[in-house]
């Protein structure tokens, strides 16, 4: 009767509704059949009690319901098949029954599922008894388990037999340890029960209608810890030492997950493996963890796996200093570097956000593992290079992010610039950023150096600096700066301004080397940035000038030493071309701040034509009455503080500050009393 409404159970499957009706029904036999059970083992029944548990176990014979479902009839019976093992224990215990002959007993129950959970049960006491070797039970429970080849039951069935017996394994220090062998009889047993529920798992993918597999996916996934605790009972066998993990172990489960070619098995697998045994056995045999990541399938999320990889090794070669040469002494980075690199040449399709994670997760691990090899770093970066070689630049949001991330890491772990700079290969990553995030990345790049104080000293430093940031200090190509917002041009330009300030060498020669390279760059800056970077500049070569004050030296050449001559020449072009933007108000400060320098260093010459530039943006470029009455008082105010002019050059500039234009100027706007002022001013100057 109970096989008759099993088997009408086993019909195609239904609603939602109808799951639930089907469950019931079957847990319903299951309390039923359970109950007659429990009634026969209080009288000693031992007939009838194998018959209703038979009758029990044959429930779990359907095919209707989902793996959810299933795992919840299943442990109805579980839980029932416990307390019948108990009963079986205390009868041979007592010697009412031979546990040979309740192991022969049940092989005769008249259904193959019902007959090998019964089975499993017995032996399970057969091996507590220890009248036979555990490894023979063993042996002979998971050869028979063969018996069911639907995936489900199979799969249930052989966790049964996996958990029941996980505290029976001859392993060494165990109660069942037999021979020396037996370690080996332990290790084969539970892998090739978890090669046999693989297979079964793999296989129910290919069962059932093809516009139901994305269903079928989601339910294997529910199943994936069924598969995975054979691993968690492997690596917690005592006798699985590293030769054994080396030599049996790690080949054996590597060769079923390549071989059953299913990328939902393969990712979690080897998932498995990683989280469940120790870090010393992944770096001890990492070459051939690694050999079989080229040839998972190509859908597998492989940057996802190794970057677990990797992420705890880092963590293990933190834990203790003495670590640190077993990764020297294994070459982990060249074994990570290779796996990488033959991973992204199996998977030609591969995205280019999947390379550049993985990338990313070789950094980290290197900048953790071996922070003073800057030629790892920089390997690495060469290779996201080729990666990227031919590729124009990154439009896909998600790889762009991870290129920001893999060169945002050198910056967060050494805290200096410096070091970053000595990387040939990171302007290069820069090189395949939008135009934007080319900007975010020279903005970060200027609040690390801000952030730590950097100081950049040398003129091939900056050029490298500068070459970096390049997308704050000139027009990028295809860039459309009239659309970004004011507000973050400003605070842009203004970083550079600020970071031009940092940049200092005692040497005065290197230093002037500084001023030159910057110079060179700000001025391809265009109109709109040279009004916040020209004024940064003039007065970091002002300060130059100032420690300079006394030298002097005719300046011929490029090659000349530092002298205030020489960048009195370079602030002369500099503060032209802000003149040209135009911007004659700030270019006529600056050269009145000029003027004034050039006066405390004795220079008369110079500094009469600092004033007398400053006098022809007054008259040709001046118009806004407002802007014109501030230049006088500047003009005046500089002219006031000068104490190096002969009568004649002062003179000619009394003159001229006192001409018509300016007087007129005056007169229109502040009327009468700044007429007083000016001339109280003027007297004094003569």
């Amino acid at each position: 009767m109970a096989a008759a409404s099993a088997a009408v159970r086993m019909l195609p499957d239904g609603g939602a509704d109808d799951e639930e009706r089907w469950l019931a029904e079957g847990i319903a036999g299951v309390q039923q059949n359970a109950f007659y059970m429990h009634r026969a083992l209080d009288s000693n029944n031992l007939k009838d009690a194998l018959k209703y548990s038979a009758q029990m176990l044959s429930e779990l014979r359907t095919s209707r319901l989902s793996p959810h479902k299933y795992y919840e009839l299943y442990m109805r019976a579980f839980d029932e098949m416990r307390k019948l093992e108990m009963f079986f224990r205390e009868e041979t215990r007592r010697g009412s029954c031979s546990v040979v002959d309740l192991y022969e007993l049940v092989q005769h129950a008249g259904n193959v599922l019902p007959r090998l959970y019964l089975l499993c049960t017995v032996g399970s006491v057969y091996i507590k008894s220890k009248e036979a070797p555990a490894k023979d039970v063993l042996k002979d429970l998971v050869e028979m388990c063969r018996g069911i080849q639907h995936p489900l039951r199979g799969l249930f069935l052989r966790s049964y037999l996996s958990q029941i017996s996980r505290d029976k394994l001859p392993d060494i220090g165990s109660e069942y340890e037999g021979d020396a062998e037996s370690i080996n009889d332990a290790v084969e047993f539970v892998l090739q029960n978890f090669i046999e529920m693989n297979k079964l798992w793999v296989r129910m993918q290919h069962q059932g209608p093809v516009r139901e597999k994305e269903k079928r996916g989601k339910e294997r996934n529910e199943l994936r810890d069924l598969v995975g605790k054979n691993l968690h009972v492997l690596s917690q066998i005592e006798g699985v030492d590293l030769d054994m993990y080396k030599e049996t172990v790690l080949p054996r489960i590597l060769e079923q997950v390549v071989n059953c070619k299913d990328d939902l098995a393969q990712f979690y697998l080897m998932d498995c493996i990683i989280q469940v045994f120790p870090d010393e056995y992944h770096l001890q045999t990492l070459e051939t963890l690694l050999s079989a990541f080229p040839q998972l399938q190509p859908s597998v999320d492989i940057k996802t796996v190794l970057s677990q990889l990797m992420d705890r090794l880092s963590n293990y070669a933190a834990s203790s200093p003495e670590v640190l040469s077993e990764f020297l002494q294994v070459e982990a980075f060249a074994k990570f570097s290779n796996a990488i690199g033959k991973v992204i040449e199996a998977q030609p399709d591969m995205p280019v956000v999947g390379a550049v994670t993985l990338y990313v997760s070789l950094l980290t691990f290197t900048l953790r593992v071996h922070p003073d090899r800057l030629d790892y770093v920089d390997q690495v970066l060469g290779a996201c290079v080729k990666k990227l070689s031919g590729k124009a630049k990154l439009e896909d949001s998600r790889a762009t992010k991870q290129i920001v991330a893999l060169l945002s890491a050198p910056l967060e772990k050494y805290s200096n610039i410096v070091t970053a700079l000595e990387l040939s290969n990171y302007p290069r990553v820069m090189d395949y950023l939008d135009n934007a995030t080319t900007k975010v990345m020279a903005v970060v790049i200027i609040q690390s150096i801000m952030k730590n104080t950097t100081c950049i000293s040398t003129s091939d430093k900056i050029e490298a600096l500068f070459d970096l940031i390049k997308g704050l200090i000139k027009d990028m190509d295809g860039a459309q700066d009239d659309e970004l917002d004011e507000e973050d041009f400003k605070e842009e330009q203004n970083s550079v301004a600020r970071l031009i300030h940092m940049l200092y060498n005692d040497d005065h020669e290197e230093m002037l080397k500084i001023l030159c390279t910057v110079q060179k760059h700000i001025l391809l800056g265009g109109p709109k940035r040279l009004t916040f970077t020209v004024p940064s500049l003039v007065f970091s070569a002002l300060k130059l000038v100032r420690r300079l004050q006394g030298q002097d030296g005719d300046v011929t050449g490029e090659d000349v030493p530092a002298t205030p001559k020489k960048i009195f020449q370079i602030l002369h072009q500099t503060i032209e071309a802000l003149s040209c933007v135009p911007s004659p108000e700030l270019a006529l400060r600056l050269y009145l701040q000029c003027a004034e320098a050039a006066n405390d260093c004795d220079l008369e010459p110079v500094a009469y034509e600092f004033f007398t530039q400053a006098f022809i943006l007054y008259e040709e470029e001046i118009a806004d009455s407002k802007a014109q009455i501030t230049a006088i008082h500047l003009i005046i105010g500089t002219l006031q503080r000068m104490n190096i002019f002969g009568v004649e050059n002062r003179d000619t500039l009394t003159h001229k500050t006192t001409g018509q234009n300016f007087s007129r100027s005056l007169i229109n706007a502040e009327q009468s009393m700044h007429v007083h002022i000016f001339s109280g001013l003027m007297t004094r100057m003569e």
